[in-house]
């Protein structure tokens, strides 16, 4: 297991996709994962643009993160379409799944609004 100063091939992938980015993406996705982590298990699996994130191994997924140059894209999986003024796009991908994608662009964005969500995703996640 790393010690808190380790970085692991996974925090390196993370890292790269930020590499052209301004550092404030990156200080959001900081604050998102400290957020997530009081959770449980997350794990994040950084793709080619994004990053996917699963309730541990073996899970499906309930949030991916894209980065932007100014934020992050941030796309929570839910088994209801969420509301309210900052969901920029809801997509029902199965009966009983919606995609819901936010723009964050402030550490202060992560407030007790999105962490509910992202608690209710990630329940749902480790089912």
């Amino acid at each position: 297991m790393p010690t808190k100063t380790q970085t692991t091939p996974a925090d390196r992938e993370a890292g790269a996709l930020f590499a052209d980015k301004d550092p404030i993406a990156r200080t959001i996705y900081d604050a998102l994962m400290f957020a997530l982590r009081r959770l449980g298990d997350v794990v994040a699996e950084p793709k080619k643009s994004s990053i996917h994130l699963t309730a541990g191994i073996g899970t499906s997924g309930f949030a991916g993160v894209h980065p932007r140059k100014a934020g992050i894209l941030l796309n929570v999986r839910t088994d209801a379409p969420l509301s309210g003024a900052r969901i920029r796009k809801t997509e029902q991908v199965s009966r009983n799944r919606y995609h819901n994608e936010l723009l964050l662009t402030a550490p202060s964005d992560i407030d007790d609004e999105l962490r509910g969500w992202l608690a209710e995703a990630h329940r749902l996640a480790s089912r």
